[in-house]
């Protein structure tokens, strides 16, 4: 890349401070992703459905008769 002069020449003093300011500026970063449901809430979410199917599974042999002999 080839470089462009500039108009101004650097001037470093050889007595004395060298003057530097630093201006703090806002950096942006990525944004995070975070997810909407949590690792445990979905853990919990899962134990409730199968403890519902299970249930279901109990009321529904409950009311069912088993095959007696006739």
């Amino acid at each position: 890349m080839p470089e462009v002069k500039s108009m101004f020449r650097e001037v470093l003093p050889k007595q004395g401070q060298l003057c530097v300011e630093d201006v703090p500026t806002m950096v942006l970063c990525k944004p995070k992703i975070l997810p909407l449901k949590s690792v445990t809430l979905e853990k919990l979410e899962k134990m409730q459905r199968e403890a519902q199917e299970a249930i279901r599974r109990q009321e529904k042999e409950a009311s069912d008769p088993p095959p007696g002999p006739e």
